[in-house]
């Protein structure tokens, strides 16, 4: 446990970091970081702002790891790994955020511009101000206020602001593993991408993920002329009523799990006419699939091409299935691992909760540390709006969870 006396300075400095947090928010929100594959420039110009912030914070060990993309305007996509180091070099508590937000969506469902964040009633409001912008925020005045106070940290520290998370992390942290030999066995990595509002929740497992592209071809003809052609529109609904039979399929319960069910749910559908007057000869939807660790990813693929045989029998179409992504279930971490029980330490002195390891539905890049050989746990104390409108972040939160990487950065 950390000295008494030196978390109460290292809390109190980081009360006394409020409103720079939430100025940190607002200048952040408004550099959209926005995928190439979701119709944006990537993570460049948040980087350059971010490392030259780190800087001036007194971070004078930065690296910037540069994945290549031609499809992103400046050639690459950066992540950044700032380095405080402590007493003891042996292992890195790391802290890994992601600077990439997904697009707004209607801009009618927001009540202002989602990339001018706005503060109301102790709320940040704008896209990507809790997901993952709150923790980015929360870890680097955490180590600010250890600066601050002059206290070095235990063991050193890590902050990792990395790309790509929300479009599958091939050039964001996949990369940097692949490419960097700056993480080790013994490091404790905490990746705060997860959570419940009551900070309770440290995420320890994961489902499979398997997302599919979902292409149905018929014979396009004039609307008033229906049996002249093949209706690709009405094959694929028909596709997707049979595909809701997965649930059945697929039923078994794991309680460690939030929902404790595998779910199979349609989710993107691209256009297939302009006009109304034409029956489509090809239609496209998506499928976001996330299966419990107990089913095989390709026991699932088998079932779903075997109810596109049959719905191509029945309306005499051509179904296409396209993997966009697919990523087994990692090994689970220990509850009892070190960055788990850490957790759980400062979570205890500062939100006063008893917080226990589980699975969570969704995915998150811990996976990827995990299926590499660490020990990665999930956390954060926040209200799940990611990737809805009017997205916020509740700056108690923000400050709260500085504190508990702070607690976690001077534990002995």
């Amino acid at each position: 446990m950390p000295d008494k006396k030196n978390f109460n300075r290292l809390a109190k400095r980081i009360e006394s970091f409020r409103q720079e947090m939430v100025d940190l928010q607002v200048k952040l929100c408004a550099i959209p970081a926005i995928s190439p594959a979701s119709g944006g420039e990537g993570e460049a110009r948040k980087a350059e702002f971010l490392e030259s912030y780190l800087r001036q914070c007194g971070f004078n060990e930065i690296m910037v790891v540069k994945a290549p993309d031609e499809e992103a305007p400046s050639g690459y996509r950066p992540n950044i790994l700032a380095f405080l180091r402590g007493r003891n070099s042996s292992k890195t508590i790391w802290v890994m955020t992601h600077m990439d937000v997904v697009p707004a969506g209607d801009l009618s469902q927001w009540r202002g511009d989602p990339f001018k964040a706005w503060v109301e009633k102790g709320r940040i409001y704008g896209r990507g101000v809790e997901d993952n912008q709150q923790d980015m925020v929360a870890s680097i005045f955490a180590a600010r206020a250890l600066m601050a106070e002059n206290l070095k940290p235990t063991f050193d520290v890590g902050l990792a602001l990395v790309a790509d998370e929300e479009t599958g992390s091939k050039k964001g942290i996949e990369y940097v593993l692949n490419n960097t030999e700056v993480f080790r066995p013994d490091d404790l990595i905490i990746v705060p991408d997860a959570g419940n509002p009551n900070g309770t929740m440290i995420e320890v497992a994961e489902k499979s993920i398997l997302w599919l592209k979902i292409r149905t071809l018929g014979r396009q003809t004039h609307g008033s002329t229906p049996e002249k052609g093949i209706n690709s529109f009405k094959a694929a609904s028909f596709l997707i009523t049979e595909l809701n039979n997965l649930y059945k399929i697929f039923n078994r319960k794991d309680r460690l799990f939030n929902p404790p069910v595998s779910t199979f749910e349609p989710t993107k559908k691209e256009a297939n006419v302009p006009n109304i007057n034409t029956i489509p000869g090809e239609d496209v939807f998506y499928m976001d699939c996330r299966i419990l660790p107990n089913y095989s990813v390709e026991e699932v693929l088998k079932t779903i091409e075997k109810i596109a045989r049959k719905i191509e029998k029945k309306f005499r179409v051509k179904v296409e299935t396209e993997i966009v992504q697919k990523a087994s279930a990692a090994p689970p971490t220990s509850p009892r691992a070190p960055v788990v029980q850490a957790l759980k330490k400062a979570i205890r002195e500062v939100y006063r909760k008893e917080a226990r390891a589980m699975g969570i539905g969704g995915g998150t890049v811990a996976a990827i540390f995990r299926r590499a050989g660490f020990q990665a746990a999930c956390w954060s104390r926040l209200d799940e709006t990611a990737h809805m409108p009017n997205e916020y972040c509740i700056i108690d939160n923000m400050v709260g969870d500085a504190k508990v990487f702070a607690h976690i950065f001077t534990q002995e």
